[in-house]
């Protein structure tokens, strides 16, 4: 589709849209015998459709703008979707309750909504198409690029350098103690020994003489 195509097209959903919001003003459903109930579902219809064809409206304007967006045609395709079953139950509703030939031009909107619908398919197509080559073009070069730049820097890559060893180091209570350096009382391997004796083992028992006076010097013998 040329571009000068998608806007002609695009002007006749406009049509459409004008000639629907002319139907709707030729309704008078308070004046309908009905039950409460089916007047307040009509009622909650035709608010949807009202606001079904304003964004529909809104997107087609946004669409006709900026003709090679994938994502306003997109948006512009399911507004249409949204509105033609309301239109429908619109339509039907009026034939019921107001007049027939009311109800018969809503049908013919419906039908020619549904054909713009249906035209306006093949070019979202094609930008869907565009877009998928183009990504996987993309994506090709993207991978080109990689294998290039791989070879480049394959030989220009040094030799690996060494790096210092250093010794771990273990932290005590209070100070860090070095692999290989003797904790007070004995080295690393025997302190958890050494805490077992400590906290399990028994406590030592005074000495006898803890509290005897020291002796006097033994006496020296006479000549």
């Amino acid at each position: 589709m040329e571009p000068s195509e998608l806007k002609a097209l695009l002007h006749k959903i406009w049509l459409a849209e004008y000639r629907i919001n002319d139907l709707l003003t030729d309704v008078h459903s308070d004046k309908w015998k009905m039950p409460q109930a089916t007047r307040n579902s009509f009622n909650q219809t035709f608010e949807n459709l009202r606001k079904g064809l304003a964004s529909q409206a809104d997107w087609r304007a946004q669409f006709e703008s900026r003709p090679e967006s994938v994502y306003l045609g997109y948006e512009t395709f399911i507004a249409i979707i949204a509105v033609l079953p309301r239109l429908d139950g619109v339509g039907q509703a009026v034939a019921q309750f107001e007049n027939r030939s009311l109800g018969a031009q809503y049908s013919q909107a419906v039908a020619q909504l549904f054909d713009l619908q249906q035209a306006l398919q093949p070019y979202l197509e094609y930008l869907l198409h565009n877009q998928d080559q183009l990504m996987l073009a993309a994506q090709g070069n993207l991978a080109a690029c990689q294998d290039q730049l791989g070879l480049a820097m394959r030989n220009r890559t040094g030799p690996a350098t060494p790096m210092k060893n250093y010794l771990p180091e273990i932290k005590g209570r209070g100070r860090v103690f070095h692999t290989g350096e003797k904790y007070p009382g004995g080295d690393a391997t025997h302190r958890g020994a050494k805490r077992g004796e400590k906290n399990g083992g028994e406590k030592p028992k005074p000495s006898d003489t803890g509290n005897a006076k020291p002796s006097s010097p033994a006496a020296k013998p006479h000549n």
